[in-house]
């Protein structure tokens, strides 16, 4: 595409008559990925400043650059060089722009929310397979296109790494995707560029806040995907969640959705938790039908209930959803089951913030009699304010709780561990230990276990790597449980 046309949809943008014809092949905001004949735009990040990088990007290629302001330095430069208010939003739009627009030829799902992104967006990709044939993810747990699988860095990528998957799904003929959006991407514009044909919030309670600052900054986050709708689309939200209760007075055209039972468009009218799984019975539009899903705990009551309801305002019928959450025997790391012919259950969670951490133990107490040892960390470098209250939430809910490091980064584990037994100490528990090295902490857990205990792992669910520095190193919870668990 010429630079021209390209440019075009960024309004105000000018292009230089010299550059008009320049010829583009696509568009990157990571200098080190940048192509021979691609657009670099210049994002500046809360590390790296992209325009620093912009030499970089020319040299490996690139035919132009967008960004926020001009280039240091008195030397002109070598490709032309696009000034636009806001490179974030730049990368969203023109690189929806030069792969044709995908998200516009895809029925494109978005789920946003503090808990329940991953499962939720699971199972709706599966009914949109259902219902489609095929279907394209895009999450936590990894980026799957009909071409391909990647992991992922992070929930939400960055837009051109968006675009490019989504133009994968329509070339491959993909009809159908769904996509997590957590409120970092929502913040940092990287859902640029994409509109949704549903989108569903399934709670807001506190994380990131060393980001966001605070619970209205996060949630002004989270809301920025319903302004992301095709027209007409529906908003499927949480009616139960007082952030819930906002969005459905703030954001019509909404649909509720209430795990508890409450009056809503789609209700749970029961619901059953049990180690075989959760069954659902939902009411909506005067009718009740059931859902019966091999996911464990209380908590997927909410998310099987708000992907039944994107489903139903897609079109799809609830047999065809039924069938396909039914498929759904496990999503990663999220109370998934270790099996190694041990006596007792062992199962690993992603819950990482207070809430999830209190809504976990409340499931597995509601799926088994047995006592629970729980093994937990709070991450280094991120939002302290989050450690005692985790820590007086597993003293007080789990039988024997074992604090230990999750990913502590630059912090010292030890110092970490400090924060956490504040909230153990508060709880009461008598019954606590400290073990920074997370092997042995696990190792404990196995050892300590009995047919009437339940091990619980907490923090890094379906993650296979622990960051200790700056430095990633291989450690899968289920792994290394299965292999201390096969020992004993």
């Amino acid at each position: 595409m010429r630079l021209v046309e390209l440019a075009a949809v960024l309004p105000g943008v000018e292009v230089a008559p010299a550059a008009r014809e320049v010829e583009i092949s696509g568009v990157e905001s990571d200098s080190r990925r940048v192509r021979r004949g691609e657009l670099f735009v210049a994002v500046r990040g809360a590390k790296s400043d992209g325009l620093a990088h912009a030499a970089e990007a020319i040299a490996r290629g690139a035919a132009a650059v967008v960004s926020d302001r001009a280039p240091a330095g008195p030397a002109p430069p070598s490709v032309p060089w696009l000034r636009f208010a806001s490179p974030r939003r730049a990368a969203g739009i023109l690189a929806a722009r030069i792969h044709g627009d995908p998200a516009g030829k895809l029925v494109l799902a978005g789920v946003t929310g503090t808990n329940g992104k991953t499962s939720t967006a699971t199972l709706l990709a599966a009914i949109l397979e259902a219902r489609y044939g095929s279907s394209g993810f895009i999450g936590t747990t990894g980026y799957r296109t009909g071409r391909r699988a990647v992991d992922a860095d992070r929930t939400t990528p960055e837009a051109p790494l968006i675009q490019e998957l989504l133009a994968e799904l329509v070339a491959d003929g993909v009809p159908a995707a769904a996509m997590e959006v957590s409120s970092h991407a929502l913040s940092l514009d990287r859902a640029e560029g994409c509109r949704f044909d549903v989108t569903v919030f399934t709670n807001l309670t506190r994380d990131h806040l060393d980001f966001h600052r605070d619970m209205e900054g996060y949630f002004s986050a989270k809301r920025r995907l319903l302004d992301l709708r095709k027209p007409g689309a529906s908003a499927v939200v949480n009616a139960d969640d007082p952030y819930g209760a906002r969005l459905l007075a703030e954001a019509p055209p909404v649909v509720s959705f209430s795990p508890a039972g409450e009056t809503a468009d789609f209700r749970a009218a029961s619901a059953r938790c049990d180690l075989s799984g959760t069954v659902v019975d939902v009411e909506h539009a005067g009718e009740t039908w059931r859902l019966e899903s091999p996911l464990l705990g209380r908590f997927q009551v909410a998310n099987l209930l708000g992907a039944a309801a994107a489903a139903v305002r897609l079109g799809i019928d609830p047999a065809t959803i039924a069938r396909a959450v039914a498929g759904v025997s496990n999503v990663p790391g999220r109370l998934e089951r270790v099996e190694v012919g041990q006596s007792y259950p062992i199962l690993v969670d992603y819950a990482h913030t207070p809430d999830a951490l209190e809504r976990l133990l409340a499931a597995v107490r509601e799926l088994t009699e047995r006592k629970i040892i729980l093994v937990f960390g709070c991450g280094g470098d991120r939002d302290r304010g989050k450690r005692a209250p985790m820590g007086e939430i597993a003293g007080r809910l789990a039988d024997i709780a074992i604090a230990t490091s999750d990913n502590p980064r630059s912090e010292n584990p030890d110092a970490i561990l400090r924060d956490v037994e504040v909230g153990l100490s508060a709880s009461g528990a008598t019954k606590y230990l400290k073990i920074a090295d997370r092997r042995e902490a696990i190792r404990s857990a196995v050892e300590l276990s009995n047919p009437g205990t339940v091990v619980v792992i907490a923090g890094k669910g379906h993650e296979t790597t622990q960051v200790i520095g700056n430095e990633a190193m291989p450690f899968d919870d289920r792994k290394v449980a299965a292999e201390l668990a096969s020992r004993t």
